[in-house]
This record gives C-alpha cells, structure tokens and sequence, in this order.
C-alpha cells in the first residue's frame, strides 16, 4: 500500500476528528499518495521513468475511485501528505482523513482504531494500485465479515491488498517487514485462533513486469522500452 509520512495541520486534524460521523454500520478506509512527481510508484519508476510512474499512479486512482464510489458504506480516503480538497475524490462521496504513523503498520492500526472509535461495526482498508480488483471484490469481503472475524486479499508479491476485521486487532500490524514477501505469512500465523476468509489472490503494481503486458498500461509506457530486455 501506499504511503508517506503524514503532515499535519490544525486545521486538517480539526476537520478529520470533528466533521464526519458513521451513516452506516460498515466503513473503507482508502490508502492513497498525493500524486507528485518523483514520489509515487518509484520502483517502477525506475524502469518507466517518473513521469510515466506519476501517470500510471494517477490511472490507478481513477480506477480506485470508480470501483468504490457506489459502494453502499462510509468511504474515507487516508492521504499520505496533505488533503487534496479538490481532487478526483470527490467529497460528497468520500471522507478525507491523513496517515498518521511512522511505518504503514503503524498508519493502517492507527487508521482503524479511528474509525472503529467513531462506531464502526465493520472496518475494511485497500490500497490505490490495484488494478485487478473490483467493486464486487470489496463487497464479497464486507459479506464475509458478517460470518467471520477477519477478511483478507492475497497479493502475489506475499503482501496483502485487502484487510477487512470486526475489532481492532493491533497485533497484526505490529513485528513485520512491510514491504516484503513475508507479510502475508507472518499476518496469517498470527490470525491462528481467528476465523477469517481469504480472497482471491491478486497483482499490484510495483514493477514494469507487473504491467509490461496488461493492455489498459501500454498507453503511458515511453517508447524506449524494450519488453524483452526489461
């Protein structure tokens, strides 16, 4: 998932602590970068360059925000940076909120106590570059938090993009190497005694392997690249 550290201001902090409450039982939370260039996507940048990475991480938010807008629960998107107050994320449709934390544990734990404080019964967090996934994905993993602890989405890379629970579980977030393929499996033995579901596996994208043949990504790859070489 994608994050930076969080900067705050009091007016940000005023807005995301007083101005929400829960119309639903069911909350998403949506991690997310602010879009700048030579921040986002900079593994694959490395092969596309920033410019092309900046537009790939931008088509992935779009993405991001067609499969979730008509989602029937509260949505907040967590910025890593700032709040965008006009962006792609429209605020009629979804919350604006910040990361706090210093590693993506910290920042994911720290983003669930907050909702599950406000009154959420049902919490649920995905990254923004995940273009496999769908909106019937994300409702499948609320449907099956009705009949079980937990709820989590497989990626390849031996990471997850999508963690969904009932009640906070801190444990989860804490003692991993995030960013490696062991947090699938290290977050797996320490769900043991929990009764969770496992999704379908799916791709995010890090690295030009990860889109070097999916055709919706051709349109933003430069012309020097060399598919067989790379």
């Amino acid at each position: 998932m994608a994050l930076l550290t969080s900067k705050k201001t009091s007016s940000d902090n005023e807005m995301a602590r007083d101005f929400y409450f829960p119309t639903s039982k069911k909350a998403l939370i949506i991690f997310t970068r602010n879009p700048e260039l030579g921040k986002v996507k900079t593994r694959l940048a490395k092969s596309v360059g920033d410019e092309s990475a900046l537009e790939i991480y931008k088509f992935l938010l779009k993405h991001t925000v067609e499969i979730t807008k008509n989602l029937n629960v509260d949505k907040y998107v967590f910025y890593s940076e700032n709040i965008h107050r006009d962006d792609i994320w429209n605020p009629d449709i979804f919350r604006k909120k910040l990361q706090s934390g210093e590693n993506l544990g910290e920042k994911m734990n720290n983003a669930f106590s907050e909702l599950f404080d406000m009154g959420y019964e049902s919490v649920l967090i995905v990254g923004s570059d995940i273009f496999e996934i769908n909106q019937k994905d994300i409702e499948n993993a609320f449907d099956a938090l009705q009949s079980n602890q937990l709820v989590i989405g497989p990626a390849k890379d031996g990471g997850y993009y999508l963690l969904g629970m009932k009640e906070l579980d801190s444990k989860i977030f804490k003692n991993k190497n995030w960013g490696t393929n062991t947090v699938l499996d290290d977050t797996l033995n320490d769900l043991r005694t929990k009764k969770y579901v496992l999704l379908e596996e799916r791709n995010d994208i890090d690295y030009y392997q990860d889109i070097k043949e999916v055709d919706a990504f051709q349109q933003f790859l430069p012309p020097y690249l060399d598919k067989n070489f790379l």
